[in-house]
């Protein structure tokens, strides 16, 4: 399946205040503020990094180019975010129809909304390096496909290994205990789950904001605790 292949986005530290994780969104964008409120989030000095499928499934999805320029809001590309810009600038991924996975909003969207929508996904980072007090922590959307964090910034990381990174969930169905070297953490989302879950080094963060009795889980990247 064809994937996007934007590089890997290396982030400087936040020197002067906190920087949250939040896993899956899905155009539930009002939710989220509530989320953000609860814990203080003081656009001046917080980061919130996206791990990626921002839209489909949810009300809100139309409002993601607003997020999108904030300048405290991140995200990197999902497999819902792949899914969105090859429909909407007319190259659709035949093997998946994006409309029976909550992409029908994508439709009432003028010709040029979703070619501005389409260009702005598709530029995304598929993944973040973001620095911490504490070392490193990557960020993925559905699996990272190796056991060193290195393995991302050589050439032979293939498309097939970025599949993995949008698409997989191997690594949380085989509960792979093993840590990913050479990071300090490596965050994903994708997997819905009911609250957030560990492997080695490795979180699981999608617990399901954009359902009806889920809650967004926050992560604290300099702590590592779920807010």
């Amino acid at each position: 399946m064809p994937v996007v292949s934007n590089a890997v986005e290396r982030i400087p530290v936040n020197a002067v205040g906190r920087d949250f994780a939040v896993g899956d969104i899905h155009g539930c964008f009002t939710k989220l503020a509530i989320a953000m409120g609860k814990v203080h989030f003081d656009p001046q000095k917080d980061r919130l990094f996206s791990v990626g499928d921002l839209v489909d499934r949810g009300p809100e999805s139309h409002q993601v180019l607003t997020w999108l320029d904030q300048p405290w809001f991140y995200a990197i590309s999902g497999n819902h975010e792949l899914l969105t810009w090859r429909r909407a600038l007319g190259n659709p991924i035949k093997e998946v129809d994006h409309r029976q996975h909550g992409g029908l909003w994508l439709d009432a969207c003028s010709p040029e909304q979703q070619q501005r929508i389409g260009e702005r996904l598709q530029a995304l980072p598929w993944a973040f390096e973001i620095a911490t007090p504490e070392g490193p922590v990557g960020i993925v959307h559905a699996d990272f496909p190796y056991d060193d964090w290195r393995k991302i910034h050589e050439q032979e990381f293939s498309p097939e290994d970025i599949d993995v990174c949008h698409w997989s969930v191997q690594r949380y169905q085989q509960q792979y205990p093993h840590a990913i070297k050479n990071v300090r953490a490596v965050v994903h989302g994708h997997k819905t789950i009911n609250r957030m879950a560990q492997l080695g080094n490795v979180y699981f963060i999608d617990t399901g904001g954009w359902r009806s009795g889920g809650h967004f889980t926050l992560l604290n990247l300099h702590t590592l605790r779920p807010m």
